[in-house]
């Protein structure tokens, strides 16, 4: 495989920009500074994903030139992860109203399903499901969910780097036991790109990525457990599992919010990995205790789903009981003090 020499370099990198773009935020101000609804109390150097994205679409390039990918695969997931940054950076820079960013946010989710296409037929308690034109709809609105939640999630030192780091390489190890190599190459690269990134990131922030880092990777993720789902029905159920903290805590949170009659728009830290930071008063022990629970809880799921015959819908109901507990014990979506 011509890309594995790729990954420490793409990570140095990843690395060496985010340092550029510090320096630069520093020297133009470009500072988050903190308010009432912030989980930092100093002011923090924003936009260090624009390095996530720079070096991971040049990566997308190298493997599209080399073969290790289709023109299909190449043109679906970087041009929406290119539309969501540039939307994302524009925001980081200037308020963008919540209405344009939505609008955004669809467009690359339509440019993902012309290019990778909608929901496959998919296997779920047994039962083969054809979605048919729904498969569009159901799409479309999945994408932007998973690029908002991430967005939603990235709230304290480390925690969106790490989600996405275990969910690319938890992929990679799927896709190695059931011998689809060629599947490998996006995600090992998007999480070399994201290792890259860390570094700058945790145990303590020294950037954070912003709207524009975190956007894209909430799009780049969602759009290749698509076009796996494509190769294998069971492959989509895995990458559900393996994001399950994420998607747990983001929905729950704004399902209690909504109940209250809140706007889903609005700023807050009721999110079940907020609480939880603020009552260990570090950043640190939360973020590990996500990477934990993705390494040796959803991971072993999720293996069992794409490699061992466990239905999808039975993994999920197992993979996510446990998390529902815990966003329910961390009050996510509880008002705030």
């Amino acid at each position: 495989m011509s890309y594995w020499w790729l990954t420490p370099a793409i990570a140095f990198l990843s690395f060496f920009l985010t340092s550029v773009l510090r320096r630069y935020a520093l020297a133009r101000s470009l500072l988050d500074i903190p308010n009432a609804r912030s989980s930092h109390s100093l002011p923090t150097p924003r936009g260090g994903g624009v390095a996530i994205v720079i070096v991971f679409l040049c990566a997308l390039s190298y493997l599209l030139w080399s073969g290790a990918i289709t023109s299909i695969v190449f043109t679906g997931v970087a041009g929406a992860g290119l539309i969501v940054s540039v939307v994302g950076f524009i925001d980081d820079h200037q308020h963008v109203a919540a209405r344009w960013r939505l609008l955004g946010h669809f467009f690359a989710a339509g440019w993902v399903l012309v290019w990778i296409g909608k929901f496959p037929t998919l296997h779920l308690f047994g039962l083969s499901v054809d979605f048919g034109w729904s498969g569009y709809v159901l799409a479309a609105l999945y994408l932007v969910w998973m690029l908002n939640l991430y967005n939603f999630m990235d709230g304290i030192d480390g925690i969106a780097g790490v989600q996405a780091v275990s969910v690319c390489i938890g992929a990679c190890w799927v896709y190695w036991l059931k011998g689809d190599t060629g599947l490998m190459a996006p995600p090992l690269l998007l999480a070399a790109c994201v290792l890259g990134f860390l570094l700058w990131n945790f145990p303590t922030a020294k950037i954070f990525m912003g709207d524009v880092g975190s956007s894209f990777l909430g799009m780049a993720l969602a759009a290749l457990s698509i076009q796996s789902a494509w190769v294998r029905s069971e492959y989509f159920w895995a990458w559900i599992i393996l994001m399950g903290v994420f998607i747990v805590d983001a929905t729950f949170t704004l399902i209690r919010r909504l109940a209250r009659g809140e706007k889903a728009y609005e700023a807050h830290r009721s999110h079940a990995y907020q609480f939880a930071s603020r009552h260990y008063r570090r950043h640190p022990p939360v973020t590990i205790a996500v990477g934990l629970i993705n390494l040796f809880w959803l991971l072993p799921l999720a293996t069992a789903v794409a490699c061992f015959g466990l239905d999808g819908a039975m993994g999920i109901l197992l993979a996510y009981t446990p998390l529902v507990i815990l966003a329910w014990k961390f009050q996510a979506g509880a008002r705030e003090n």
